[in-house]
């Protein structure tokens, strides 16, 4: 795990560099062929913030802090909202604004990134800026009467028809995915910020993934809902359960409250087990389910691979089970033999039945240093913890 986290941020270090116009670039190919002219995403900045803040905070390697301080300095002078507050979705190649509307999981991930990296260096403007946009999602997209947050709104906070993160997902209100980051952001500011408020936000949020989002019945989560928590989805995401089955555990354990933590051990084993139902005999994870089609699709993709690592040695931490553990090690030899770009470096996106490649991006606004680095860096941490203990 220290080698490979080695490697993919060296790869980000080496290929991804904008000398040119600043920050990073947005889009690079299967083949390291980089597109100068590509969009920057937010989400894909946020996300770079993150891995090398956390690694430098891991293994305290300045060359990562350097390249966290790239990252941030980026962030607070291209994707920063200085009229409205808030982060575009997407800046153009020389940083002029894009796509301006404000998608909550960007702002999550904003918060994400910016609470690490204060851990890093204790940039104090880190820290107000992931301040303010917890505000300001509380502010324009909490649901009063419902609970939980709203998608996305316009650039000056507006109600607008388009919700959707991407071009595959429901145009509905609410959804998973969305709620899960916020949670995962929450948390990580309040291990900077330990706030009273922001701590029963996260309480509330745990809540909602028990009473709404995790199915008591088939233990996988629904996707997509209206503002009244009504399911608008019947597709299983395999990647979305086993990511879930830890970060929801990790969220309740940093607030610290002792209820919600054992409530959320019993269903972290259940998501897992629910996830397993995705994985393949050579030790991939399948994408998505289908229910009502009882359509598999066939496709591996990269980043439910490196959560699988995750989940299923954290469910053999709280079980036992050897079988979980397996699981997780043979998540590890799956990306091993078939995700790793061993020629070029990094992952690939993930690769389909036949385990041929997949034509899409290595780095783009969705292919970041995010899960990968975080599996690395989480298993680092937990194998330490259990060898000493």
């Amino acid at each position: 795990m220290q080698q490979e986290l080695s490697a993919i941020l060296h790869f980000w270090q080496r290929y991804t560099p904008d000398t040119a116009f600043g920050g990073f670039y947005g889009r690079l190919d299967n083949l390291n062929n980089v597109s100068k002219n590509a969009p920057k995403g937010s989400v894909l900045n946020s996300r770079i913030l993150w891995a090398f803040s956390a690694a430098f905070n891991l293994q305290g390697n300045k060359d990562y802090l350097d390249v966290a301080n790239r990252a941030f300095q980026y962030i607070i002078n291209y994707f920063i909202d200085k009229t409205n507050g808030g982060i575009y979705w997407t800046v153009d190649y020389k940083g002029e604004p894009l796509d301006t509307k404000k998608q909550m999981y960007a702002l999550s991930f904003g918060i994400y990134g910016l609470s690490e990296f204060y851990v890093a260096s204790k940039n104090q403007q880190a820290k107000e800026t992931a301040i303010a946009l917890y505000h300001l999602i509380v502010e324009h997209s909490y649901d009063k009467i419902n609970g939980g947050y709203l998608e996305a709104l316009s650039a000056d906070w507006k109600e607008i028809g388009d919700l959707r993160l991407s071009k595959k997902d429901a145009n509905e209100k609410k959804s998973m995915n969305t709620h899960l980051h916020i949670l995962e952001c929450f948390a990580a500011l309040y291990r900077i910020w330990p706030d009273e408020v922001l701590k029963n936000k996260i309480e509330e949020l745990i809540q909602i993934f028990l009473d709404h989002i995790i199915d008591k019945k088939s233990n996988h989560q629904v996707l997509f809902f209206d503002e009244q928590w009504n399911p608008k989805s019947n597709i299983i995401s395999y990647g979305h359960d086993i990511e879930a089955a830890w970060l929801i555990q990790e969220a309740a354990e940093i607030i610290q409250n002792k209820n919600l933590i054992e409530k959320i051990k019993i269903r972290s084993v259940q998501l897992a087990n629910a996830a397993a139902e995705g994985l393949d005999t050579d030790g991939g994870l399948w994408y998505e389910y289908e229910v009502e089609e009882k359509n598999l699709i066939k496709e591996k993709h990269s980043w439910p691979q490196a959560e699988s690592m995750i989940g299923f040695f954290n469910a053999w931490q709280l079980t036992g089970n050897e079988d979980l553990l397996e699981k997780s090690f043979a998540s590890w030899k799956f990306i091993q033999q078939h995700i790793l770009d061993k020629k070029n470096g990094e992952w690939f996106w993930g690769v389909k039945e036949n385990y041929s490649l997949m034509n899409e991006d290595k780095v783009g606004p969705w292919k970041c240093p995010y899960h990968n680095s975080r599996a690395c860096i989480e298993l680092i941490k937990r194998i330490d913890n259990t060898l000493k203990s």
